[in-house]
């Protein structure tokens, strides 16, 4: 037996040796070149595409089975000249006894200058649909040849033996290759150039360290960038599990999207996708893009279906004007060129392939904080929903700044209504009026942007402890909004204002060419003074009170001075507890009443203010122009009616008042400023004339309107003298009845 077994041992060795020897003849002896035509006619006739083999082929066969291809193509049998891969060289070996066992023990493999050329024709065809296809011709023939039983699918054995092949690889090594994408319909190409990817030892169920890198670019936008991908790469083929551990991807792009101008980004976490269950996740999520750095975690389910994304989102604190500068995507010039300059937020986020919804959001902006919610719920139709709470928001700051243009028109106004407050020196009744004032007083930049809103589908329902608004300090303000299909409706915008409540409603369609709007307002005791103001110029307001006013007005256009010069609608306003400030009306009053007593005052004017009771009349509105025939002011010891015109478009008015007055009703009064019994029920009549800002100092006395109320008064005295004297004719020899007709008879 012993003898046997070393006599068996020896046979096994020497058969051993044979196999080698013979390996060694074959692969040195036997030349695969020499066979190039018939692996060509192979490969047509087996895998049905054309394969060029223009450099040599080299190989072994044990114990590795190699092989190596140098400057090979593949192209479709309908199209034999045009490959879409060709490749530079192919390197490979496997082990031949453990694929007995179904199990792929392979060396490094390594492909060199792989050149993969993908592309779609005018119908939608891509090339690659042909791969692996047959000439129609070839089918053809096929088709007259005796149908074939088709074989019959054998069962899994029991045993294990149709078990999925076992990877062992070294090392994938890829360098220099290239991936190239057309579509002639869309006219897109993409492509990915020097793409150089290398791995460790690949195994199933263990971590593969992977490297790779590419320069990326797309035609449409034109754009390109240079990515770098590292992590460790593990998966599970049977439970289709697939993990990328510690996954870093960094680059830089540039290009049309981002104006030319470079974005280095990078993103970083754990990446799950379990196609078993069918759910995928981001955890450990870090993404930075220049300043922007966010932290979160990303969860995907129902891949099968429609995915369904959850997850959180955390963006620190960074400058959103320096960013989107730095990304080609810059904000326009707001009043504040430090608005934007500090943003964060957190917020849970839940999503579908068409929808994103920020749930739970904290956001801050400069010195502001929101809470709430804001989705898109349809990304085609634009569909933005906004829940949203601040604190306090000056959105004045957040304004676009007026053009250069819109200054210039604002200082020539300026320059024209200090010039007439200059010449209108309060208290100086006989000094001239004040000129009607020819400057535009609103800007013509842009207001809205027309197609954006004329795609936007919005609910807003938005809420401040404090919002400012053209400088105006609303406490607790609601705004409620809706717009769809153009038509944007403002449903109601209320709050406090100055102690006083305000609420408005209107509507903006822009539908039409032109855009249209339309408003509501209700403004309850509100302080007059803080809508009258200069623009740039602190002073004191001409006039101060609780304003009431209700307005119906409409407008059409896309700027200040559009929307004001086709201003039509209706108002009506009450001025309570007033004051006409600077305005000596009462020095003006007496110096009318002493020109009438053919006085002179003797006294020094006592006050500068007005005060009034109430303040009360209606405006009709037509194109920019608000006309007033009632105006009413009640002031202790005077009655004040008046009518004229607001010309809104130049901020210019010109009315004629008349003031029935009862003197100086004071313990001391001045002698000149008296009013007997012969001026009661005398209307003294004012003009005024010039900027809105002037307010009273704009009053000067209507020396024309004098002389009819002189005239009226020389005939109230010569009736009275007629009264006297026929009193001391007739004495108590006539009846009182028939006194009164004889001074009848004069009245006419």
């Amino acid at each position: 037996m012993k003898a046997f077994g070393k006599i068996l041992g020896l046979g096994l060795l020497g058969l051993l040796l044979i196999i080698v020897a013979l390996g060694f003849a074959l692969t040195h002896l036997f030349d695969p070149n020499d066979y190039k035509d018939e692996i060509r006619q192979l490969a047509r006739d087996k895998a049905h595409v054309e394969l060029t083999l223009n450099g040599d082929i080299g190989w072994s066969l044990f114990p590795w089975l190699g092989l190596e291809l140098h400057e090979a193509s593949i192209a479709t049998l309908t199209k034999p000249k045009e490959p879409f891969a060709d490749l530079q060289m192919l390197g490979l070996s496997v082990r031949v006894l453990p694929l007995l066992r179904r199990e792929v023990q392979m060396s490094d493999v390594r492909v060199e200058g792989l050149n993969l050329t993908l592309a779609r024709d005018e119908q939608g065809h891509g090339n690659w649909e042909d791969i692996g296809k047959p000439l129609p011709a070839q089918s053809a023939g096929t088709a007259d040849a005796p149908a074939q039983a088709p074989a019959e699918q054998k069962p899994a054995s029991a045993d294990g033996s149709d078990r999925a092949v076992k990877l062992d690889i070294d090392s994938l090594t890829v360098n220099n290759a290239r991936v190239q994408y057309t579509d002639a319909k869309t006219g897109q190409s993409y492509s990915a150039e020097s793409i150089q990817l290398s791995t460790g030892p690949v195994h199933e169920g263990a971590n593969i360290p992977l490297k790779a890198s590419a320069f990326i670019s797309a035609s449409q936008p034109n754009i390109k960038a240079r990515t770098e991908l590292a992590g460790e790469l593990r998966f599970d083929r049977k439970l289709k599990r697939y993990n990328f551990e510690d996954m870093r991807l960094s680059g830089e792009t540039s290009g049309e999207p981002t104006g030319g101008k470079t974005v280095t980004f990078a993103a970083q976490g754990q990446l799950l996708v379990d196609l078993g269950a069918n759910v995928a996740s981001w955890n450990g999520l870090k993404v930075s893009a220049n300043q922007l750095r966010a932290l979160g975690e990303l969860n995907l389910r129902d891949l099968d279906k429609a995915p369904q994304l959850s997850g959180g989102l955390s963006i620190a604190q960074f400058n959103l004007r320096t960013f989107l500068d730095s990304i080609g995507r810059p904000l326009p010039a707001t009043n504040d060129p430090a608005a934007f300059a500090r943003l964060e937020l957190v917020t849970r986020l839940q999503g579908t392939p068409n929808s994103l919804a920020l749930e739970d959001l904290a956001v801050k902006l400069d010195d502001s904080t929101f809470s709430g919610r804001v989705a898109v719920e349809d990304v085609a139709k634009q569909a933005l929903r906004l829940q949203l709470k601040g604190d306090t928001f000056d959105a004045d700051r957040y304004l676009p700044a007026k053009s250069e243009e819109a200054k210039g028109a604002t200082a020539a106004r300026q320059a024209e209504v200090q010039q007439q407050e200059a010449s209108a020196v309060a208290g100086a009744g006989n000094s001239p009026l004040p000129n009607a004032p020819t400057q535009v007083a609103w800007s013509d930049d842009k207001l809205l942007p027309v197609d954006r809103l004329r795609a936007l589908d919005l609910q807003a329902d938005l809420a401040f402890g404090a919002l400012t608004v053209d400088k105006l300090p609303i406490e607790g303000a609601q705004l409620k909004a809706v717009g769809q299909g153009g038509l944007l409706t403002l449903q109601t915008l209320r709050g406090e204002l100055y102690n006083g409540t305000f609420e408005a409603k209107g509507t903006v369609d822009v539908r039409p060419a032109v855009p249209q709007l339309g408003v509501n307002t209700n403004i309850q005791r509100v302080p007059v003074e803080h809508f009258i103001k200069t623009e740039g110029k602190e002073q004191t307001p001409p006039v101060k009170g609780l304003l009431t006013l209700t307005s119906d007005l409409t407008a059409t256009g896309n700027s200040q001075k559009a929307l004001v010069d086709t201003l039509n609608g209706s108002a009506n306003f009450t001025i309570n507890d007033g004051v006409l400030v600077n305005a000596n009306l009462e020095q003006q009053l007496c110096q009318a009443i002493a020109t009438l007593n053919r006085k002179a005052l003797s006294g020094e004017p006592r006050g500068k203010d007005t005060p009034f009771q109430e303040l009360r009349g209606s405006l009709v509105v037509r194109n920019g122009v608000a006309s007033n025939p009632d105006l009413k002011v009640r002031i202790p010891g005077l009655t004040v009616n008046g009518h004229g015109d607001l010309d809104l478009r130049v901020l210019g008015m010109d009315y004629n008042i008349g003031v029935i007055v009862e003197g100086d009703q004071r313990a001391m009064p001045d002698p000149a400023c008296q009013v007997n019994e012969r001026f009661a029920g005398v209307e003294v009549p004012l003009r005024c004339r010039g900027p809105l800002e002037l307010g009273a100092k704009a009053c000067r006395l209507d020396q024309s309107g004098m002389g009819k109320v002189a005239a009226k008064l020389a005939g109230n005295r010569l009736k009275d003298k007629i009264d006297e004297k026929l009193d001391e004719k007739l004495g108590d020899k006539v009846s009182p009845e028939v006194k009164d007709a004889l001074k009848g008879l004069f009245k006419r």
